[in-house]
């Protein structure tokens, strides 16, 4: 048997915290996994950005990617990786790259998901491109946006198309608001879409791999209260339901990481944003959340390292479609789809994998969360984000979640509750 070693990639932008907890969890492994005839252990390199050969090889594995969605330098080698080398990496970067809210949305409406009636209207402004003016008076028709507004009844939400952070987005309550948001949206594509009111409860669902986190969500709360935390706030049934969902999106899109936001109205849930491809990870917004983030992203980078998993280059929709078009319940449709979904993602060999090889990854992030590393990673997210007056504070407030976390770990895990740190 021999010694072979597996190598994850961190490709990143602005991400401080989960990086440095990563990286040292994994250390503290020690994995040495026998597979294959093999004993395979694995190293973390952060991935830099220079000139490349386009027949280089690619020394990793795997690649947990974060800038590709944005730059196109790392979308573009990573691709390079993909086709010539076999990399696997989290997201798939043609998927991500092609694939918006518009995109999203059409194709789960095709798939039988109540996502809200949904308009696209052109752009208020453009560029002042060659063949433009004889395209809009040829072709282009007036149309007033209050009749649409009407038609989707007030109130509604104007978003970009590609969506995106939050950017761009209104609530429009009349039909003052719906032109004023109009004009100022520029050049921008815009959508409409009818408001889920009122609802009873916003749940974001974050999905890696196919692990999942249900986690109770206020939009209107400052972005460090908005993952709020928690217990108990869905039935089984909604559980499943939700989780189905959204290992259907993520499959159908190639993304191991993602997540999908739901509104609940009249005990049904409605998906209003699902095109997440590089979901919030950082601390200073997960908090309470933020080490089952880091323990999901640890344990399947490492499957895929270790088990040398084939990256899906095609996505291959078939499948799904041949189920949305059989005639029985909604419901009964999205077990099939959630079925596909989990075959793709291996999760009954995955479980397998974690139980056999990872048994020990609790623990050791339990005991992490306590030390100085993690609170220095804590204080480097804060400072990078807050204003000096308030590092302090919120690296306290931020600290404290994490400490709570590892109380209610220790329960689960039957563990001496957690000391206070000197």
């Amino acid at each position: 048997m021999a010694n072979a070693t597996r190598k994850i990639g961190l490709s990143l932008g602005a991400d401080l915290c989960w990086p440095t907890c990563y990286e040292h969890i994994v250390r503290s492994l020690d994995l040495a996994i026998p597979h294959g005839g093999d004993t395979v252990g694995v190293d973390v390199e952060r991935v830099t950005i220079e000139p490349f050969r386009l027949r280089q090889p690619c020394t990793y594995d795997v690649v947990l990617d974060r800038v590709t969605h944005w730059y196109s330098t790392s979308r573009e080698w990573i691709k390079k990786a993909v086709l010539m080398d076999d990399l696997y990496v989290l997201n798939n970067p043609w998927s991500i790259q092609s694939m918006e809210k518009q995109t999203s949305y059409c194709a789960m409406m095709r798939l039988g998901m109540p996502v809200p009636e949904t308009w696209l209207v052109p752009p208020k402004e453009y560029d002042p491109v060659a063949d433009l003016e004889p395209t809009l008076t040829r072709y282009a028709r007036m149309f007033e946006i209050n009749d649409i507004a009407e038609h989707l009844g007030y109130p509604l939400f104007m978003k970009p198309y590609d969506g995106g952070a939050w950017v761009g987005v209104n609530r429009i309550d009349n039909a003052d608001q719906l032109r004023a948001a109009y004009e100022a949206s520029g050049k921008r594509l815009m959508h409409l879409q009818a408001a889920v009111e009122p609802f009873d409860l916003f749940v974001r669902c974050v999905g890696i791999g196919p692990q999942l986190r249900m986690i109770r969500y206020n939009p209107s709360a400052p972005l460090h209260e908005r993952y709020e935390i928690a217990f108990d706030f869905l039935t089984a049934e909604e559980s499943s339901l939700l989780s189905d969902m959204t290992l259907t999106i993520n499959a159908f899109f190639g993304w191991d990481f993602n997540s999908c936001e739901a509104l609940r109205q009249d005990r049904v849930f409605a998906p209003i944003d699902f095109a997440n491809g590089c979901p919030d990870s950082q601390v200073t917004s997960l908090h309470y959340h933020f080490p089952w983030l880091v323990k999901a992203m640890i344990r399947w980078s490492v499957f895929c390292a270790v088990t040398k998993r084939p990256m899906r280059k095609t996505l291959d929709w078939a499948p799904f479609y041949e189920i949305a078009d059989r005639d029985v319940p909604f419901r009964e449709r999205l077990r099939g789809y959630a079925d596909i979904a989990r075959e793709r993602l291996e999760a009954d060999r995955f479980a397998e994998f974690c139980d056999a090889h990872l048994a020990h990854l609790d623990e050791i992030t339990w005991e992490f969360f306590g030390s100085e590393i993690a609170r220095d990673a804590v204080r480097a997210k804060v400072q990078s984000l807050f204003p000096p007056h308030e590092v302090e504070p919120f690296t306290e407030h931020f600290w404290g979640l994490l400490q709570f976390w590892r109380s209610t770990e220790a329960d689960r895990l039957q563990l001496s509750p957690p000391q206070e740190t000197p």
